[in-house]
């Protein structure tokens, strides 16, 4: 009888084991085999998107690979006006090119560059090994030294048009690249075309430009320093970061070592010699444009500004479309530099100013400087150091009013004394006089200063704050009070926000490209879209107010009146506070005068003022405050020649009613005067309002009738004295003055500390 071996499986056992192996093999196995064909389909799919790509890609040639790449500037009308990034470059032929030079640029830039066909697998892969060990100021690219020379050739450099179809093209012109050049052909492309620091391309102008030696004449340290700078020209400039300047030359220097050019004895000399050693102290300009004509100056240096700030390189072959309106900008420019009638007393008072289409937010013309020489120098048409006076009325004060608060035009408001809470500094006008309850109307065509800062209390600084917001006024310290009667904006800021007023109540944010086109042929169209910064309400009643400024006998701003066109604007002038200014300062004097203007078609802002105002004799007279009138007066005649003149069309919820002679406006369902929480005053009735005005009526038709019995009587008694011959008496001014309590001025103002006025 046999018997069980415990030691022993079963056959059950057995078999269980052997399938368990099986599956298990099988199972690695499909997995193996599965991420084999995985692998092999990303394959064939990158195979297929890679010739896609391909097949789209742009022609390179020997001059794209050769030329300077210079960017052009092209105006609306298609026409060039400049070609940005022109340099005065020295090209150099291989046979010229030093070999040590080309040595330390393969090195640290591709130093499998002689071993790969344009394209290399191993380095990418090296990059990204090192990529992940190394310091930010280390990275690595897989891209090879043939990639390179592309993308600098025929692509954007942008940040943003770094796409996986970008480096599949690249990929290919590469490999297209090196079948077509030998690699010392390459070498000359790529070291003729790189960029290295403040405006200079190419490495032999670099080396004029830093060490004042053609290349063939540097050291081996200074070599080093050059061959390392087109990986970042910025951070490697010697003379702004020495320290990251050493750091890479030194990079470079162990990279040679490592590749056999030199010994390590010449990298420890080169590295022990001082990264300022040969450096030139001083240095020729390298300006960016080559266009003369100083006219577009302020215009091309804010149009580089926002090409930059798109991420785009001036040195990259690209056509950039503007909204220049070459005509305008001229006019702009003769005005403020060569036309007598403007007024400038000399030529050390200056200008900034800029035009917008208030229907798409487009600059069209821009000045910000006059009689300078300096290239690119300061834009005043874009500085914000500036206050803008009484300009900030209708975009901090009477606007949000309107839109928060339902002022109809002919709010009553309070032109009484007005001390800031918490201070003892009195708020007071121009002439020191109050006039008691008036108009808001009234008060914004005279540009009564206390009216426009009781209306911003009872708006409040949160609501007005975000009605600048709206308008694209943002600002990093909180707004107050003061600020009424005075913004710390630019010209460019308050055409725009004015444009609003103009488009019923659309802002859209101001720009100055309309499109780039690229070498590779890809087009880049930019607009501004349009947003609803106050109802179509508020924007008509505004500008129904406006209008008086210019067109009103009163009006702060008559000198820009022009006959027959539709216009609205306001004037701002800021007045020197006490002690500060040197010298004798006459009655009126102001720091700036600005005029803001508008007209269906067009936004202009104009400032003008010197750059030292408290140094003596840099003050504007009362007179000379119409510059910037006069200066829009005549650019909006000649830029309204041909243009339709067709005035604002009044919102179907807004009613006219006339009071004092004059159409004012509400809001359907907002006739009422509102409240005032600054004076206690608790509204009224439109009636009120009209009733008033008829019992002034009557008040008048008295006074008419009764002044002119006074002069009939008078002219009697002068045709007496004439014929008995006696002398004419000079007229009694006092009696023509009005005895209304509101034309009264307070005595006790000029004892209280007083801020300074706005006008």
């Amino acid at each position: 009888m046999s018997q069980n071996n415990p030691n022993q499986d079963s056959r059950v056992q057995r078999n269980q084991k052997k399938y368990k192996s099986r599956s298990a093999a099988k199972i690695i196995k499909n997995v193996i085999l599965g991420g084999f064909g995985l692998i092999s389909l990303f394959i064939i799919l990158g195979a297929i998107v890679f010739s896609i790509y391909a097949s789209n890609a742009p022609e390179i040639s020997y001059q794209s690979l050769a030329s300077d790449n210079s960017t052009k500037i092209y105006d609306n009308s298609n026409h060039v006006i400049s070609r940005l990034g022109i340099q005065d470059r020295d090209y150099v032929k291989s046979n010229d090119i030093p070999n040590q030079l080309k040595a330390a640029v393969v090195s640290i830039e591709d130093r499998r560059f002689y071993k790969h066909h344009g394209v290399d697998p191993i380095r990418i892969m090296g990059a990204s090994l090192s990529n992940v060990t190394s310091g930010s100021l280390n990275l690595q690219g897989g891209s090879t030294l043939t990639q390179q020379l592309v993308k600098l050739s025929v692509f954007s450099t942008a940040a943003s048009d770094r796409t996986m179809k970008r480096k599949a093209q690249e990929a290919w012109l590469a490999l297209k690249v090196e079948r077509t050049y030998s690699k010392q052909q390459i070498l000359e492309f790529y070291i003729n075309k790189v960029y290295m620091g403040n405006n200079v391309y190419g490495m032999q102008t670099a080396s004029e430009y830093y060490f004042g030696k053609p290349l063939n004449e540097i050291s081996l340290a200074q070599t080093a320093m050059l061959a390392g700078m087109p990986q970042s020209p910025s951070y490697y400039n010697p003379y702004v970061y020495p320290k990251f300047a050493k750091q890479r030359r030194d990079e470079v220097l162990r990279s040679m070592v490592k590749a056999g050019v030199i010994s390590q004895s010449q990298a420890n000399d080169a590295i022990n010699t001082s990264i300022t050693t040969g450096l030139k102290k001083s240095h020729k300009d390298n300006s960016l444009n080559s266009v003369k004509e100083k006219y577009v100056d302020s215009y091309l240096k804010q149009v580089i500004q926002e090409l930059k700030s798109k991420g785009y390189n001036t040195q990259s072959g690209l056509k950039v479309y503007t909204n220049l309106d070459l005509s305008a900008q001229k006019k702009l420019y003769s005005l403020a530099n060569n036309d007598p009638s403007v007024g400038f007393p000399n030529s050390s008072m200056q200008v900034g100013a800029t035009l917008v289409d208030p229907k798409t937010g487009a600059v069209n013309a821009m000045i910000g400087s006059r009689k300078t020489d300096v290239q690119f120098g300061l834009n005043r048409a874009v500085q914000t150091d500036r206050s803008s006076g009484s300009t900030s009325k209708p975009l901090m004060d009477y606007g949000p009013a309107i839109e928060y608060l339902n002022y109809p035009t002919y709010q009553q408001v309070h032109d009484t004394p007005y001390t800031y809470a918490g201070t003892n500094v009195s708020l007071r006008d121009f002439d020191n006089r109050y006039q008691g309850t008036i108009s808001m109307h009234k008060a914004l065509v005279e540009s009564r200063n206390i009216p426009a800062i009781r209306t911003l209390q009872n708006v409040g600084i949160n609501q007005a704050t975000n009605f600048l917001s709206s308008l694209g006024m943002n600002f990093s310290n909180q707004l107050s009070l003061q600020n009424g009667i005075g913004l710390y904006i630019s010209t460019e800021q308050e055409a725009a926000a004015y444009s609003a007023f103009a488009n019923q109540g659309v802002y859209h944010k101001p720009y100055l490209i309309s499109r780039i086109d690229t070498p590779d042929g890809v087009s880049h169209d930019f607009s501004s879209d349009g947003q609803r910064a106050m109802s179509p309400a508020t924007a008509f009643m505004m500008t129904s107010m406006l209008k008086g400024v210019v067109d009103m006998p009163d009006g702060s701003g008559t000198a820009a009146h022009i006959p027959g066109l539709p216009q609205a604007g306001k004037t701002g002038t800021t007045q020197y506070p006490d002690g500060v200014y040197k010298g004798y300062l006459p009655a009126y004097a102001a720091m700036d005068s600005w005029f803001t203007g508008y007209t269906p078609n067009y936004s202009l802002s104009v400032w003008t003022g010197y750059d030292h105002p408290y140094e003596t004799g840099n003050y504007i007279t009362a007179q000379q405050t119409e510059i910037a009138q006069r200066i829009y007066k005549y650019e909006m005649q000649y830029l309204s020649q041909n243009v339709s003149h067709d005035d604002w069309t009044k919102p179907s919820n807004v009613t006219m009613v006339k009071a004092n002679g004059l159409n004012e406006y509400y809001k359907d369902g907002h006739s009422d005067i509102q409240p005032d929480k600054t004076t206690g005053f608790k509204g009224a009735s439109l009636s009120s309002i009209l009733n008033n005005n008829n019992n002034q009526k009557k008040t008048d038709t008295n006074n008419n009738k009764e002044n002119q019995d006074k002069d009939s009587k008078k002219d009697k008694d002068d045709a007496s004295k004439s014929s008995s011959g006696s002398g004419n008496n000079p007229d009694d001014k006092s009696s023509s003055q009005s005895s209304s309590s509101s034309q009264s001025s307070s005595s006790s103002s000029s004892q209280q500390s007083s801020s300074s006025s706005s006008h």
